[in-house]
């Protein structure tokens, strides 16, 4: 029997700091519990990947002897970003899969992402690892292990659809995570100039954390562009499956805005098809789908929540702010970070617009970044509904997708408890700044009332 730590089992991944909540005895019990629950679906072998950050080699060897010691075989696929894992899940033949990774969490932290069947393993299934864990209700065997370098094949794929008109002048920031080699090979193949930085995968970040979506993380990125005058600037998360992207100027596209550039060409081979974006998403994004003939649906936030939607729904794509990308479209939908780079340049060369004449092109809306304002996990959730029923009282619009959205005359906000950290998180968006700090004072207000301040 073994303990895993509650508060490592998020929504939808296994994630903590190593040491004082996650170690090698946890990865080999999440490693028998998973081959419990694949043995039981009456499946045998799961693909094994880890991630750059200095744990992840001993975790991802507890973890393989935890399945092993289930009875599961495993193809080890080695250090690679979390896209690669995916791809290995779906053209290898076994029965799922674990991806050594914090993605974009600080560099003490690790965990695992998990797929079953082709599908995300998460919310009530991770739960049921721990369970089993606690129970010491494990399958029994004797599996092997055999290591597969899948990364030319993965690159392969990755390049099947960029045209070989689509030549740009690029800079690619990899931030040291696990995608750096991958980059460095693709780039050789793909049309157009690049220019690298920080490709060596190394699990002390020394140049800047691997976060797209912390505007201070693309400075490196924004003074290649300028001293190259290169068209565009593309920055990846740490486990790769998060793109973050500059124009030519070093002005930010987030990643709902690069989904509006995406959705055009998705929609006019599939017209009418829905097209999902989280809940932190521009209302500019769900505006452009429905202008485009398309079908805007709003999601949680996550990326195991958004995949559960796209198969719901049967979206060709969808997209998160955070710069998570999927396409079910001629892919296998999931979020998949320099695919989404390598389709953003067929988008690009079919439109014949510059990354920067589409940033222009797009309404000078002012929104605030993801704001987190630490609250003990335990009080988050309780926040949220004292929230949501202060709001129902007052007859405000509330979409209760994911937390509270609130729709204004001048903007909309959200609130919502973080899946991935002790934490509130809020987002607002205006046609102004005076507009932003309307909406902004609305929301303090109805924080203020549950004990929490925003600054």
């Amino acid at each position: 029997m073994h303990r895993i730590d509650p508060a490592i089992i998020r929504e939808y991944d296994i994630r903590g700091r190593v040491g004082p909540s996650l170690g090698p005895a946890d990865a080999r019990a999440i490693g028998r519990s998973f081959a419990t629950v694949v043995r039981r679906a009456g499946g045998r072998a799961v693909a094994v990947g880890r991630d750059g950050r200095l744990s992840s080699p001993a975790l991802e060897a507890a973890l393989v002897a935890g399945l092993v010691a289930g009875g599961v075989d495993v193809v080890r696929i080695g250090l690679g970003p979390s896209p690669m894992l995916y791809y290995a899940e779906r053209e290898q033949p076994v029965d799922g899969g674990i991806h050594v990774t914090a993605s974009h969490n600080p560099r003490e932290d690790n965990g695992f992402k998990l797929v079953h069947q082709g599908r995300p393993f998460f919310g009530e299934d991770l739960a049921q690892l721990a369970a089993l864990a606690a129970a010491g209700d494990w399958a029994e065997g004797a599996g092997t292990v055999t290591d597969l370098d899948v990364t030319a094949a993965y690159v392969a794929r990755l390049l099947r659809d960029c045209p070989p008109e689509a030549a740009f002048r690029i800079g690619w920031d990899c931030g040291n995570g696990a995608l750096g080699p991958v980059v460095e090979a693709l780039t050789q193949a793909l049309p157009g100039e690049h220019h690298l930085l920080f490709t060596q995968v190394d699990g002390h970040f020394p140049h800047h954390h691997p976060d797209p979506t912390v505007e201070a993380n693309l400075h490196h990125l924004q003074a290649l562009v300028a001293a190259k005058r290169l068209d565009f600037g593309l920055a990846f998360d740490g486990d790769g499956d998060r793109i973050g992207a500059v124009d030519a100027h070093g002005r930010v596209l987030w990643g709902d805005q690069l989904l509006a550039i995406l959705a055009e060409p998705v929609l006019r081979a599939h017209p009418g098809a829905a097209i999902v974006a989280d809940v932190k998403a521009s209302g500019y994004v769900f505006d452009r789908i429905a202008a485009l003939g398309g079908r805007p649906v709003m999601a949680r936030t996550g990326h195991s929540a958004i995949k559960t939607r796209m198969r719901e729904v049967g979206a060709p794509l969808a997209g998160e702010l955070s710069g998570h990308i999927f396409f079910a479209d001629r892919f296998y939908g999931h979020d998949d970070a320099a695919y989404a780079a390598v389709r953003l340049l067929a988008a690009l060369h079919d439109s014949g617009r510059t990354l920067t004449e589409w940033h222009e092109a797009m309404p000078p809306l002012v929104a605030t970044p993801d704001l987190r304002l630490p609250v003990a996990a335990e009080r988050k959730a309780a926040v949220v509904a004292e929230v949501a029923g202060r709001l129902a009282a007052a007859g405000a619009a509330v979409d209760r997708t994911d937390g509270v959205r609130v729709t204004t005359g001048g903007g909309w906000w959200l609130l919502r408890a973080s899946n991935t950290e002790s934490a509130l998180t809020v987002r607002a968006e205006a046609g102004s700044a005076a507009a932003l700090e309307r909406v902004l004072a609305a929301v303090r207000g109805v924080l203020a009332e549950s004990g929490v301040v925003l600054p």
